[in-house]
Formats: C-alpha cells, sequence, structure tokens
C-alpha cells in the first residue's frame, strides 16, 4: 500500500520541462492548485491549519528569480486543498518551482513539511506546427541538430521534454489523429527554434501537430480533424501559443482542389485565429518546393497554381508570410532534406524575428531591421511588342541565375505557351524576357511552373530565390 503523502501536492500547474507563452509585456502567469496534509509521525503538527507556499528559483542556483516569486503563501482551506499564483513571471528559464507546506505557529520556514515541485521550467514562445509530411519533417540524413536547454516541445505523448528529432515520434500517443503511418525523421523546426532562441534570449516550445499526407480540408476549422487535434494541443500547452508554422499543399495539387486553394486557405486561417481566440496569429507559410515525379509534368499546372495561391494569401493576409523552398535539395522525390530543411529553418526564424517586429530583443538603441522577404513579382510589362520585363523586390545585392542555361520562365497568350528566346538580367532586380514570336492576345508570365521547374534566379547574397508565381498578366500593375 502506497504512503499517505504528506505536504504540498502540485495536482494542476505546469509540467516539468514546459515552456509558457509570454504576453506583450514579456511575462507569464502560473497558477497552481493542489492538496496538503501533514505527517502523521509528527503528531498534531499540522493539524491545526498552516498555508501552502511556493516560490520560483533558478534551476542552476537555487536562488530566488525575484522577491516578488519567493515564498508566496497560496490560498490554503482547512479541507485540505490550496490554489495559488505566480506573478510575473518573466521569459526565460530554465526555472524550478518548489512548494512546501507551513504549520500554524511554525517560525522557521526551512522545516516545513516538503512539497512538489517542477523542474526546467521556462518562458517564452511557443509555436504550432501543422501541415503535412515536411512539416512533420521526413529529412532521412545525418545531420548537426541536437537537443539544446531552452528548445522544449510537448510530445504527442502529451508531456513536456527537451526538443530533439523526430518531433513527430508518436510513441503512446494522446494526440492519435496526427500519428504518422511512417517513422519521420529530421524537421526545419529545431532549427527555426534555436535560432529564435540564439536572437531572442528566452526558451522557445514546439507543438509539432502535422500529418504527412493531409490535405487542407483536414485542418477545417469548424470539421477537420487535425485541425480540432492542433487546438487539443494548443488547450494542453496552456491555450496561447505565439504562431503557426504552415508547410502544406502537396496534397491539393490536383484538380478540384489548386483552383480554389487560395479562398479556402485565407478563410481556414481566419477560422484558426477564432477558435483559438488569437484574433493576431501569424501564420508563418512555406511556398511547396519542388517534386520529382514518377510522371513528370502530369499536375504541372496545379502544383503551380497552389504555389501561386501561396503567394498571394501573404499579400492578402498581413499576419500570414510565405517563404521560398524551390531551391533546397530534397532526400526523395517530395520531401525536403536535412541540409534543406537547416536552411528552411534559418530562414522562417528570420521571417518571425523581421516580419512581427515585437519578437526582437528589447535591447538600448534601435534594432537593424531584418530582411526576411523574398524577392516577388512587383512588376510586369510588355514593351515593344516581343519583350517582357519583370522586375522583383526585395533585391538586396544582384538578381541572378546560378544556371546561365536555366529557363525558369514561361510566357503563353491566347494561342499556347510562347518561346522565349533569351533571358538578360539587368539593373540588379529586373529580368526581360525576348519572347520567339509575337504575342496574339493578352500574355501571361510564371515564374518556376510545374512541379520540377528549373533553378529560379536568386538574390546572390542572401541566396535567397525569388517566390515562384503562375500566370500573371504582363503590362498590369502587380500588388506589392
Amino acid at each position: 500500500m502506497a504512503d499517505k503523502p504528506w505536504g504540498a501536492s502540485i495536482e494542476s500547474g505546469p509540467d516539468d520541462w514546459q515552456v509558457l507563452q509570454q504576453d506583450a509585456a514579456g511575462h507569464a502567469r502560473m497558477r497552481l492548485s493542489g492538496s496538503w496534509a501533514a505527517k502523521e509521525s509528527m503528531g498534531l503538527l499540522g493539524a491545526s491549519g498552516g498555508s501552502v507556499e511556493m516560490r520560483l528559483v533558478w534551476e542552476a542556483t537555487g536562488a530566488p528569480v525575484s522577491g516578488d516569486l519567493n515564498w508566496t503563501a497560496a490560498e490554503t482551506s482547512a479541507d485540505g486543498r490550496w490554489n495559488g499564483e505566480l506573478y510575473p513571471v518573466p521569459a526565460g528559464g530554465p526555472y524550478r518551482l518548489e512548494t512546501r507546506f507551513n504549520p500554524k505557529g511554525n517560525k522557521l520556514g526551512e522545516w516545513s513539511l516538503r512539497g512538489d515541485m517542477r523542474h526546467f521550467l521556462g518562458v517564452g514562445d511557443l509555436w504550432l506546427i501543422a501541415g503535412q509530411s515536411n512539416a512533420g519533417g521526413y529529412g532521412r540524413g545525418a545531420y548537426d541538430d541536437g537537443p539544446e536547454l531552452g528548445l522544449h516541445m510537448l510530445r504527442h505523448n502529451g508531456s513536456w521534454s527537451l526538443a530533439a528529432h523526430p518531433l513527430s515520434d508518436a510513441t503512446a500517443t494522446a494526440f492519435p489523429a496526427s500519428r504518422e503511418t511512417y517513422n519521420t525523421g529530421h524537421s526545419p523546426f529545431l532549427h527555426f527554434a534555436r535560432a529564435l532562441k540564439r536572437e531572442l534570449g528566452h526558451p522557445i516550445g514546439l507543438l509539432p501537430a502535422a500529418l504527412g499526407g493531409s490535405p487542407l480540408q483536414t485542418w477545417h476549422p469548424e470539421e477537420g480533424i487535425l485541425f480540432a487535434n492542433a487546438k487539443a494541443m494548443v488547450e494542453k500547452a496552456g491555450g496561447r501559443i505565439k504562431g503557426m508554422l504552415w508547410y502544406q499543399g502537396e496534397s491539393d495539387t490536383e484538380p478540384g482542389k489548386a483552383a480554389d486553394y487560395l479562398e479556402r486557405f485565407l478563410s481556414y486561417a481566419s477560422g484558426w485565429r477564432g477558435k483559438l481566440a488569437l484574433p493576431d496569429l501569424p501564420v508563418l507559410t512555406v511556398q511547396l518546393a519542388r517534386y520529382r515525379s514518377e510522371n513528370p509534368g502530369g499536375e504541372d499546372r496545379e502544383w503551380s497554381q497552389v504555389r501561386e495561391a501561396q503567394r498571394q494569401a501573404a499579400l492578402r493576409d498581413a499576419r500570414i508570410t510565405v517563404t521560398p523552398a524551390l531551391d533546397l535539395p530534397l532526400d526523395d522525390t517530395i520531401h525536403i532534406g536535412t541540409g534543406g530543411n537547416l536552411i528552411l529553418g534559418a530562414r522562417l526564424a528570420r521571417c518571425a524575428l523581421g516580419a512581427f517586429p515585437p519578437l526582437a530583443r528589447s535591447t538600448a538603441g534601435a534594432q537593424p531591421a531584418v530582411e526576411w522577404r523574398a524577392p516577388d513579382l512587383i512588376d510586369s510589362a510588355l514593351e515593344g511588342g516581343q519583350v517582357v520585363r519583370l522586375r522583383f523586390a526585395p533585391v538586396m545585392s544582384r538578381l541572378e541565375s546560378q544556371d546561365p542555361k536555366a529557363g525558369p520562365f514561361r510566357a503563353e497568350d491566347d494561342d499556347g505557351v510562347i518561346p522565349i528566346d533569351k533571358l538578360l538580367y539587368f539593373h540588379r532586380d529586373s529580368v526581360k524576357l525576348f519572347l520567339g514570336r509575337a504575342p496574339r492576345g493578352s500574355v501571361r508570365v510564371s515564374c518556376g511552373y510545374g512541379e520540377n521547374p528549373d533553378i529560379l534566379p536568386m538574390d546572390v547574397e542572401r541566396q535567397m530565390p525569388v517566390l515562384a508565381f503562375h500566370s500573371v498578366p504582363a503590362a498590369a500593375a502587380v500588388q506589392s
């Protein structure tokens, strides 16, 4: 028969390794509750009551985090229950939460009855990982991307731990909707978290909820089983997150899905914010990488349509960003490899830092702007009948192709595809397409067309490719 616990027991509150989402002031609130009991062998000590006390100390030193967070009395009732709150808990860590039961009349706090503890707690930012297999992480090669104190995750088994690959490990899962069919591998998001922690100086927590092969419909805010699953993870983590990391779309590159992907995704993003009660929730998206199909070209138009939808979503919703991935190496026909995942994680971290400045660490003096945006088409015009001029921004150095023979652009008119005889990169940020014939009717231009397009031009010094675009009219202003 187990001994009856004495002292203070924590029954509700943070778990070991948990990262709590900070508020706009850089603080978190720790709410706690539980039970207390005197030790029978100590006779009447504590039988006449007392108070549960709690405090927060640095895990490394045992020193109180602040005077406000040193031994603080909780509301303690005679029926053996207690509840309390520690606030403000500053961003940082790792912290240790300690409790004790101080019997009535005891003047020596260190001789109070023992209490439960929670170890390696942090306050920082939580990021929900959503989408399909490239979000779950299927990199198969070796990597230098190990665990680090201050990078934590809510595992599928419902417990918190150090974050480590594979993030989508579904052992003893408490969230079966996102249980993968196959063993997952390396993901971009541990490196993403590492880059943020290095810049911001506080812990980062990850909530991996992606599932390989999942179509957009399964993330419907009202009916989608995967969104319901992700929402349960957010609630388990405390109900608040900093943002969503979204990589999805491969399963919607087919007729009947690709054409309306933009409107569906924008509607879903709005619905996610409503259901999570986070109206300003950022959604960091990734534009689809390449696909080496066994039947090349069978879904070229649909892959292009989804990439264009991803580009347009970021133009239409200021809380959505898009990051390119078409230049990243694959480990198989469709999954970004470990080297590519490290690049993608770093790009997304720059996106989080640059697109949403409140994330940046507050220090004296102005902080340099983080240029996170990929070069995007801002102007397309038909010149002299058979030349299309394209201009991109932002371009920090110069736009150039790593392969002078690459043909990443495509032109079409009312008669079909127009051959492009020559490309000319000029004025740092512009490209001219010399058409092989005079166009008839409207001219529409694409870049990165198809499942597995030629290499795209890059902002050379940043090694940042342009965003792919699809069927943009020439001679018409493009929204920037």
